[in-house]
């Protein structure tokens, strides 16, 4: 990803997810969430939300992190990321995953 000479401010940063959260919470439906992504994101960038996304059920039933990348073709690396956001993140993934009635290890 192309860095900024100088990082933005928090603030403004902060501002900016806000401002974007706002957007997404606004839209009717997956198809408009889908249009306005397509929109917004590269195809890699794409391609890279929907890998973290694709592994978040798999890493709530338990399955093993080497099982998961031979089931989806996720990268370790991965896996093991949206495994640390899963525990330490702001609860956005199990928030989600909640809202779809996915099934997890505690249920």
């Amino acid at each position: 990803m192309k860095q900024r000479p100088e990082p933005l401010p928090a603030y403004d940063a902060a501002i900016a997810i806000d401002a974007l959260a706002y957007v997404l919470a606004s839209l009717k439906g997956a198809a408009e969430v889908r249009a306005f992504l397509e929109d917004l994101c590269t195809p890699a960038e794409l391609e890279a939300l929907g890998d973290r996304w694709r592994v978040v059920p798999e890493l709530l039933q338990g399955v093993p992190y080497r099982e998961i990348h031979e089931r989806t073709k996720v990268s370790v690396t991965t896996v093991g990321r949206v495994a640390r956001t899963l525990e330490r993140g702001a609860g956005g993934y199990r928030n989600a995953a909640r809202r779809l009635r996915l099934p997890t290890d505690s249920q």
